[in-house]
């Protein structure tokens, strides 16, 4: 694979992962769009790997408080503010799994990688996000998720293995309805990408033990390191710009790509 096919590939997903403009339907429609050949699962779970490390520098004040709380959840007990953290993440992350394992053994999960799928979920949930955000309370804080809101946004998150959801995107529309300030919505959303994204990487690499040349490797981790930077910057620009701004650039974004795209499928 050529540096500058892995220099898109790594940009896409580090800026798409974490904006709410679904990172697996701009993956999806490059080789679909462009001609180029696909990038395979390595590429795939290199990627997602770079993201992952970038989101938890990024919230490294919370990655060290569930680190400090992990020990307590293994003993069965979930006092501290870290110990209930972790829990509830791992809570959040049952839904998708479930879904995705479902989908997976059906086939159904190859039905929706289509333009057509896409360019309706961008737009639909491009128009619900923008509702949530629109009329949705702002007097809650990360620190304050309950079991039902980690059980409510996992079973949100579920619905981002349609491809052009966003993973991201419907886990702030969830957390917006539920009364999350802009930022804390965006917080929790990305701290509940780090069990999703280890679950889902891990998975995949598993099928892939046994197959990897040195090229392949070396690919990836340029591909990992790209992705972690660009990951990193977009993550940097979109907290602090929601200080000020809402998420009505991404709506806009959204639905015009959507529009387009069903254009394109249906033309």
């Amino acid at each position: 694979m050529t540096l500058f096919h892995l220099i898109i590939l790594a940009v896409i997903q580090g800026v798409t992962e974490f904006l709410p403009i679904s990172s697996s339907g701009h993956l999806i429609l490059l080789p679909e769009l462009t001609g180029m050949a696909d990038q395979g699962l390595v590429i795939d779970v290199a990627v997602h790997v770079g993201t992952l490390f970038a989101v938890m520098l990024f919230f490294h004040r919370d990655m060290a408080q569930i680190f400090r709380g992990l020990p307590e959840l293994l003993r069965g007990r979930a006092e501290s503010t870290g110990a209930r953290m972790a829990l509830l993440l791992i809570i959040s992350t049952i839904p998708v799994m479930v879904v995705g394992l479902l989908l997976k053994v059906t086939g159904l999960v190859d039905q929706f990688r289509s333009i057509a799928v896409i360019g309706w979920a961008m737009l639909v949930f491009g128009i619900v996000l923008y509702i949530a955000d629109r009329r949705g309370a702002e007097t809650r804080q990360a620190e304050g998720w309950t079991l039902r809101d980690a059980v409510v946004l996992g079973l949100w998150q579920a619905v981002a293995l349609i491809p052009g959801t966003s993973r991201s995107g419907i886990t702030i529309t969830g957390a917006r309805i539920l009364g999350f300030e802009r930022q804390e919505a965006a917080r929790l959303s990305m701290l509940m990408s780090i069990p999703t994204i280890i679950a889902s990487a891990g998975l995949t690499a598993l099928g892939l033990v046994g197959s990897l040349s040195a090229e392949v490797l070396i690919d990836g981790s340029i591909a990992a390191a790209l992705a972690f930077v660009a990951a990193l910057l977009a993550l940097s620009l979109m907290m602090r710009l929601l200080r000020s701004v809402s998420y009505t650039p991404y709506v806009i974004y959204r639905i015009i790509l959507g529009v387009l795209l069903l254009g394109i499928a249906y033309s």
